[in-house]
């Protein structure tokens, strides 16, 4: 555990659901974890006791929350956890907080699997519906590898790999549901007779919904609250002068409108309390990060791939290199966009990012 995992409380301690097991973290919350082929190695899942109105009545059952990437061994353990966990009932709906392929994954499978709706944001569901007919992603293809070399990765190996890499998302996600039931920030969403708020967010997802709970006091806080990580937050292809940086900072300011005493269900990590101290803890990460950017390009003009080592000084694998280079440029996008760094386009095609020109 890290100093700044020690300033939050873990109220599980080490304990961990069992692969296609859960945990009940709350009355009619269970916790489900699923391994990841990653560095970030699982995924949490939840499931949550509901009740809908169906033909004859109320119909008893449950609700998903995100559904890991499309693999073998995760729809083995959604297999188990449907015989073992659910206490014969059916899973009734299913909800993603954003379009990542560990959240969104296997969520058309489920529905299919218990004939249950999707609700997810508009702008997730569309996206996610787009790169899984297009076939591209903002992690590789003609237009990912264009905007990291024009960003200065000249690595002509790892520029041919991002290029060819034109099936990552589908690979991942092969289908999403036809249809789907929108959630909006604001919105409340009865779960099991407790309304749980929308909260929205950006910067790390196109509109990423965490669900909160006043009455129990728990945040399904996706991506946007993890206790020991920071959250990606990159700048794609798709929109190069995103600010996507400042959407995520201004976003998690929203969760110091919960009470102190929030048991916070992350998507990685464990359930924690502490949210207020965590939201403190990112900005400062992103204060620190920005301020040795701002040091390193007033002493001269450099590419995001020369600024990466900086933010990143481990080794990293292809996968880690496109996230670490989106959030990099989503660093200096911020520092640029807010007037504090220079952006030039030179004559080799490659931004650059230097000190404002004295007055």
């Amino acid at each position: 555990m890290n100093l700044l995992e020690r300033e939050l409380h873990y109220p599980l301690g080490d304990t961990l659901p069992e692969p296609g097991s859960t945990i009940e973290v709350a009355p009619g919350v269970r916790w489900i974890r699923m391994v990841l082929p990653f560095a970030l190695n699982h995924i949490n899942l939840w499931l949550l006791r509901d009740e809908l109105d169906g033909e004859h009545g109320k119909v008893q059952g449950w609700t998903v929350v995100d559904c890991c990437i499309s693999q073998a061994e995760s729809r083995a353990q959604w297999e188990q956890i449907f015989e073992t966990q659910l206490q014969g009932l059916p899973i009734l709906r299913v909800i993603v907080t954003h379009m990542h392929p560990d959240h969104i994954g296997l969520a058309d499978f489920v529905c299919k699997r218990w004939n249950a709706p999707m609700w997810i944001s508009a702008t997730d569901y569309n996206v996610a519906r787009l790169l899984t007919l297009a076939g591209d992603s903002a992690a590789g293809g003609e237009a990912a590898a264009d905007f990291f070399a024009a960003h200065g990765l000249n690595d002509a190996d790892a520029i041919a790999k991002i290029r060819a890499r034109t099936n990552y998302y589908v690979s991942m996600v092969p289908s999403v549901p036809d249809s789907y039931v929108r959630m909006m920030d604001g919105d409340t969403v009865m779960i099991g007779g407790h309304a749980w708020r929308c909260i929205s967010g950006y910067g790390h997802a196109p509109e990423h919904i965490a669900l909160y709970c006043a009455e129990t006091k728990l945040l399904l806080g996706g991506d946007m609250m993890l206790p020991r990580i920071s959250t990606n937050v990159s700048v794609h292809a798709n929109e190069p002068e995103a600010n996507s940086l400042r959407l995520f900072l201004d976003s998690i300011e929203k969760f110091n409108a919960l009470p102190a005493d929030t048991l916070g269900l992350p998507s990685h990590g464990k359930p924690f309390t502490g949210i207020h101290r965590r939201v403190e803890q990112l900005q400062e990460h992103h204060r620190d990060r920005l301020a040795e950017l701002m040091e390193a390009c007033t002493l001269r003009p450099l590419t995001a791939a020369e600024c990466m080592p900086i933010l990143f000084k481990r080794e990293l694998d292809l996968h880690q290199m496109t996230f670490a280079m989106g959030e990099t440029v989503a660093h200096l996008n911020l520092l640029w966009l807010s007037g504090q760094l220079k952006r030039t386009h030179g004559k080799d095609g490659v931004y650059r990012f230097g000190a404002l020109a004295a007055a």
